[in-house]
């Protein structure tokens, strides 16, 4: 048993990342194959299958050296079936991809959210390393989220637990935007990269700020103008910064976690993030919650879903070990 190897797996809308881990959550190896979406991905259990196959003639390593696979992928999911209900950026619909995977990789597997696989790569070895309550808050294209609690991440009754992106905000007709769920007002309008750009489009208008020299504004120059002083880019970072600290106040007041990991590109910005941010979550906790929670950049970047990937293959089949 102490040989076994774990697989991890983390699908993305562009690239599979693959890596090969020990039961210490340590990699060995990683690699990455570009996600065939052709046919609404119906290829790409098997081109993980060929990928996997060519690593083992490579590394020498046999199937029998594994303990299991964790698969991530994107969407809604149904865990107990191992099936992806829908995800919009692969075209899966009700697609059964631990059954395809067992029967092209031969190896058994376990399958969770993408996101709520990143959350668990950060508790095992990341930001929230030792901690069993954590909040795990990605700010990139969208907002997405992970809830762990007792240790274990939480699903919910359909699944839709950890959906921080989609918690409405914005109640003003006039003000609030139009997400890509089809609803308006959630916080993924405002605190996502896109977000924080469109607030800095909307704000740069007949003003004087050095947002102006640029054609495209990014999340990244916001918050380098920001530290600049700029006025229009603090404006921006103080909006997005109260409306997130704001919905994590009351995620936090619910939940009380002891970590709360903020990862995506947006959290590159670090401390020009996270000190507005911390700001807006004192002002809005619970003195008590405040008091017993800790902001943390997430440390794992990429890594995150493979690692926790390679964390539910070793709970789900080696569970005398977690």
């Amino acid at each position: 048993m102490d040989m076994k190897w774990l697989l991890g797996i983390d699908i993305g809308g562009t690239t599979v990342k693959m890596a090969v881990l020990d039961m210490n959550g340590i990699i060995s190896d990683k690699w990455e194959i570009t996600t065939d979406i052709r046919e609404n991905g119906v290829h790409i259990p098997k081109d993980i299958a060929t990928s996997f196959n060519a690593y083992l003639v490579e590394s020498g390593k046999s199937k029998e050296d594994f303990a299991g696979a964790g698969i991530g992928a994107p969407g809604f999911i149904n865990f107990s079936e191992g099936i992806v209900e829908y995800s919009p950026n692969i075209g899966w619909k009700n697609f059964a991809l631990v059954s395809e995977f067992e029967k092209a990789v031969g190896l058994p597997a376990v399958l969770e959210n993408d996101a709520n696989a990143a959350a668990l790569g950060e508790m095992w070895k990341g930001a929230g390393e030792g901690a069993s309550e954590l909040l795990a808050v990605t700010l990139g294209t969208g907002v997405g989220g992970g809830v762990i609690t007792n240790g274990n991440i939480v699903h919910g009754a359909a699944g839709m637990a950890g959906e921080i992106g989609h918690i409405t905000v914005e109640r003003d007709a006039a003000k609030a935007v139009k997400c890509g769920c089809g609803r308006t007002g959630c916080i993924e309008t405002i605190a996502s990269a896109t977000g924080v750009s469109r607030l800095a489009l909307q704000k740069r208008k007949n003003r004087t700020t050095s947002l102006n020299e640029l054609k495209e504004v990014t999340a990244r120059d916001v918050f380098e103008a920001y530290k600049a002083n700029d006025e229009v880019a603090t404006e921006v970072v103080e909006e997005m910064t109260e409306y997130l600290g704001l919905t994590i106040s009351n995620i936090a007041n619910t939940l009380n976690p002891k970590i709360i990991v903020i990862g995506g590109g947006v959290s590159k910005a670090r401390e020009a993030l996270l000190e507005p941010l911390d700001a807006q979550f004192k002002r809005f906790a619970l003195e008590r919650v405040y008091e017993s929670t800790t902001f943390k950049i997430a440390e794992l970047e990429n890594d995150a879903g493979v690692i926790g990937c390679a964390w539910l293959a070793r709970k789900h089949f080696l569970p005398t070990r977690v």
